[in-house]
């Protein structure tokens, strides 16, 4: 089962980027290309363990930015980095609740893209940066939020319907009868 939700998030990861690349073209609409990973990112951080957070930086970061202008590796380190610190206090934050997976989704969202144009500025790129960007970022930012508690529900049903609960055992039976006093 453990395997099978890191090969569905892997898959997820792969299907996300080709969403976002070719049906999910929202930009002559929206003004704004929307970005999944980083809510992506927000589920395995909180429900995996940290090799699969890296797995999933890696392989969606570098996947993402052979369909993007960034240079490859630059989406890498955002996603990490959102991985490492949630990671950690995955414990304390609420993930069960859709409002806390909003809130964490759309927060990621927003520092994804702020992480990248930090690294391409010191990269010696030049984004293009003016007003239209905080317009894109609130898109991509809002759009993250309402995705993350999307991909807690999807993969909560894709695990509840190809995994199985193992059964406890208990060697108490609730129909027994425990006789006291002398026979």
């Amino acid at each position: 089962m453990i395997t099978l939700s890191k090969i569905l998030i892997l898959l997820g990861a792969l299907l996300a980027v080709f969403l976002q690349g070719t049906l999910l073209n929202m930009r002559p609409l929206l003004g704004a290309q929307i970005d999944l990973l980083p809510a992506l990112m927000v589920y395995t951080a909180l429900t995996c363990g940290p090799l699969m957070m890296v797995a999933l930086a890696g392989a969606g970061g570098l996947l993402f930015d052979t369909l993007s202008a960034n240079p490859p590796g630059v989406s890498v380190l955002p996603l990490l980095l959102i991985g490492a610190l949630l990671q950690p206090r995955r414990d304390l934050l609420l993930r069960d609740q859709v409002y806390a997976q909003f809130v964490l989704g759309l927060t990621a969202s927003a520092a994804a893209p702020l992480c990248a144009v930090l690294l391409l500025l010191t990269l010696d790129q030049s984004p293009l940066l003016g007003w239209g960007s905080l317009w894109q970022w609130a898109v991509v930012s809002v759009a993250g939020g309402g995705a993350a508690p999307m991909f807690f529900a999807l993969f909560g049903r894709l695990n509840q319907a190809l995994g199985y609960r193992p059964v406890t055992e208990s060697s108490f039976r609730a129909d027994r009868e425990i006789r006291r006093g002398r026979n």
